[in-house]
């Protein structure tokens, strides 16, 4: 069988580069410890409704404009269900599942981070636009998925 070189070149090309692609995976995976960025807090899935401050979530004041929210994911629901958050500040989002894997979206304004059991989930969002936006599961949780949205108001 005669393989032409330029086809030859390209396969070695390919395979190169998905070795490389696997070696730095490996070096992330077992050298560096590689975890999403968010993965900075943990936190007992059995035990968050009763660990501060994910026992009482919603909106905290932590400065002049700055806010910090805490949200617990369980099937279906968002705990809070709403949550007003004055114009113009800024709001750190803590965010936990008690159960499965969730997606904690807010379309409208790019938030958007993964919520996995046992972590704590964070993003930063500066909110200039008054209005109610929807803020989403999604991360398919089960059969009522399509049920699991809460808001946030901006006032």
């Amino acid at each position: 069988m005669n393989i032409h070189r330029a086809e030859t070149f390209f396969i070695r090309v390919a395979a190169a580069t998905m070795l490389a692609f696997f070696a730095i995976l490996v070096y992330l995976a077992v050298a560096d410890r590689f975890v999403p960025p968010s993965h900075q807090q943990t936190i007992d899935p059995a035990t968050v409704t009763s660990t501060a401050p994910f026992d009482h979530p919603g909106l905290v004041r932590t400065g002049p404009n700055t806010y910090d929210a805490y949200y617990v994911a369980r099937v279906f629901s968002w705990s809070p269900q709403n949550l007003t958050i004055p114009l113009g500040s800024t709001v750190t989002f803590y965010v936990t599942s008690l159960d499965v894997v969730h997606g904690f979206t807010i379309p409208d304004e790019d938030v958007n981070v993964e919520v996995v059991p046992g972590w704590v989930s964070t993003v930063k969002r500066t909110f200039r636009k008054p209005g109610k936006l929807l803020l989403l599961c999604n991360q398919y949780c089960g059969i009522d998925h399509s049920a699991m949205y809460a808001s946030v108001t901006v006032k």
